[in-house]
């Protein structure tokens, strides 16, 4: 298992884009200043902390990264989507990671348009 701490005031997407190793994130949790996602039908939201983190999963590849993440203001509402550049640390963010043994990577899809994981005609 591979786990990182992000520091205060680092961006989370850019961040996690650093991580060389392939793998599947299997838990992420800390605070965020403000955080910036993309909901389901797309619409790209902006949300201005305090933020508690309460889950985060997703996979790392050579090609980029497929994270979701859910938050908690200081009222205790959630919200959750794709996470977007924009999401600055407030204390502290910590990760762990399982690597994954082989190459994962992304292409793009024609269905959706996205670049999606290829894990080899599944």
């Amino acid at each position: 298992m591979i786990v990182k701490r992000i520091k205060p005031s680092k961006d989370l997407k850019e961040e996690l884009l650093k991580i060389e190793e392939s793998g599947i994130i299997i838990s992420g949790i800390g605070s965020l200043k403000r955080a910036t996602l993309r909901l389901a039908d797309e619409k790209i939201v902006e949300i201005e902390g305090p933020l508690e983190i309460i889950s985060m999963q997703g996979t790392i590849t050579a090609d980029g990264i497929h994270v979701h993440i859910a938050i908690a203001n200081k009222d205790g509402k959630i919200i959750g989507g794709h996470l977007k550049g924009g999401c600055k640390v407030h204390t502290t963010v910590e990760i762990a990671i399982l690597p994954y043994n082989g190459t994962l990577k992304r292409s793009k899809d024609e269905k959706t348009g996205f670049m999606e994981l290829d894990i080899g005609g599944f």
